[in-house]
């Protein structure tokens, strides 16, 4: 069979068998297909990359190969855990079973803790400290996009700090990117950074403990469970984290995290609790939901 004949032939099949969650809109059959093709060929790479490639010819045992994965693939394997690649704000990351995949979802995040640091004080270093910080994708885009950032990231599972540091070092953001494995801020106690950070991001675990049971097999099945459980309503990590936050923010400081659907009304009533907060904003995706929330220090 020639190469078109067979790229033809499997994107059909992909286009009856495989089921596609919402959560990443980028994989489509043809995009799926691409980026295992390029796994295949000895070119791992994420979906957005292969997409903007020109696909290269297989021989016989790659297309065996190719075979194999999209099986994988079919059988509710993550794309990302095949393939070991993400993209995230447009950085090719490293992924797999560790850590959550990171989501388009999530670059609404990074990208509200961009815009504020980029018109905050200047070009003087601003020390941003990013918890659950899983692959490590919203610390290494805010050091990446903000020059004069020094970033202190954090998480529960060491196996995820693992995986962050590996993306830190293909990023050479190993002088800007500081990790460390502990429970939320825990591990910066005793790094003498309270009242002295000027931001601190969080993409938590939100989705209540009722509902994993409940979740595609893709994600409960292969990602960490302590990625995406927030205990009962799906909001323990994030109260905690508005109850500890003013001791490291500096005066006007911003706390900036992720709520889950549904969610952003009642945490945004949960910091408006909290006298030490000036401003509490909601930041909406392009369908108007409430998505992040941006709380400021007095």
């Amino acid at each position: 069979m020639n190469q078109h004949a067979l790229f033809d032939d499997l994107l059909d099949k992909l286009s009856r068998k495989l089921v596609l969650l919402p959560d990443k809109p980028e994989e489509t059959p043809e995009s799926t297909l691409r980026a295992l093709w390029m796994l295949v060929a000895g070119e791992p790479m994420s979906v957005a990359s292969a997409m903007n490639r020109e696909l290269p010819d297989l021989d016989a045992s790659q297309q065996e190969e190719l075979d194999k994965v999209i099986q994988r693939r079919l059988d509710g394997v993550p794309l990302a855990h095949i393939s070991g690649r993400q993209s995230f704000m447009g950085m090719e990351l490293l992924a797999g079973p560790q850590a959550l995949i990171p989501r388009k979802e999530t670059e609404l995040l990074a990208a509200s803790a961009i815009d504020i640091l980029r018109q905050g004080k200047g070009e003087g270093e601003v020390r941003v400290i990013d918890v659950c910080t899983g692959a490590g994708n919203v610390a290494l885009a805010i050091a990446k996009a903000v020059q004069h950032a020094r970033v202190y990231a954090s998480d529960l599972s060491e196996e995820a700090v693992s995986l962050a540091q590996m993306n830190t070092e293909m990023h050479d953001l190993s002088d800007r990117v500081v990790l460390y494995a502990g429970d939320l801020l825990e591990p910066f106690r005793n790094l003498d950074l309270q009242g002295q950070v000027d931001m601190i991001t969080c993409n938590p675990p939100y989705i209540s403990s009722a509902k994993v049971p409940v979740m595609a097999s893709e994600i409960s099945e292969h990602e960490p469970e302590m990625a995406f459980n927030g205990g009962a309503f799906g909001i323990n990590l994030m109260l905690r984290l508005i109850a500890e936050a003013p001791d490291f923010l500096c005066s006007g400081g911003h706390l900036v995290f992720e709520v889950g659907l549904g969610q952003g009304s009642a945490m945004r009533k949960q910091v408006e609790k909290f006298p030490d907060y000036a401003r509490v904003n909601a930041v909406e995706d392009a369908q108007g939901e409430t998505r992040v929330i941006v709380a400021q220090l007095s």
